[in-house]
């Protein structure tokens, strides 16, 4: 019998994903407050995204 394994944690986002993301939060912003927070970590996602997607496959 085979098991299917479960993720450990949430799904990252593919690099689109997080860039659509960051997109969003710019174009969506209030009062012209830059919120750095939230697109510090989109940024993040985006680059591990962006990393896995581009590494080699062995």
């Amino acid at each position: 019998m085979q098991k299917t394994l479960e993720p450990a944690g949430p799904a990252r986002p593919s690099a689109a994903e997080a860039n659509a993301a960051i997109r969003h939060l710019v174009e969506t912003r209030v009062d012209d407050e830059w919120p750095s927070e939230a697109y510090e970590f989109l940024l993040e996602e985006w680059a591990a995204a962006s990393r896995a997607e581009a590494a080699p496959a062995l």
